[in-house]
């Protein structure tokens, strides 16, 4: 009976899980069916209750399934390499710098068009031509 009441009292449930970490409730069930998190305890009415390690797994989302579970596996008893957990961060960040690279130079593109874009009933919409990669222009 301890260990329910500590659970209540150090654990979060779902929802609550959810919304700190920005993973779906329905994303973390499936990751437990998975088992990319560790089944979680529960409490005497049978809710799910979460701690701190399920929020830093879930913080790691940003990672593809297939990292996670290689950082996991790198995290293991007799396993020490931090070097391997560098590397596999490291393509990581690389991979985000390069997102954050494309979305600026969208920014910037979409936010020249809209700036052109009268807004009116015109033939020619600056918006819709950027859509339309025929030509730069929309087909009659």
């Amino acid at each position: 009976m301890r260990a329910i009441t500590a659970l209540r009292a150090d654990g979060v449930p779902i929802g609550e899980l959810s919304r700190r970490t920005g993973v779906n409730i329905e994303t973390i069930r499936y990751y437990e069916k998975i088992k990319m998190l560790p089944a979680p305890g529960r409490t005497r009415g049978g809710h799910r209750v979460y701690g701190a390690q399920e929020t830093r797994v879930l913080a790691f989302m940003g990672f593809t399934l297939d990292e996670i579970r290689a950082l996991l596996d790198l995290a293991g008893p007799g396993r020490p390499s931090c070097a391997e957990v560098r590397a596999i961060a490291k393509h990581h960040l690389d991979g985000i710098r390069t997102k954050i690279n494309d979305l600026t130079k969208l920014e910037r593109l979409l936010s020249r068009t809209i700036a052109r874009c009268s807004g009116k009933n015109v033939p020619d919409c600056p918006v819709l031509d950027i859509l339309d990669s025929r030509h730069g222009r929309r087909a009659p």
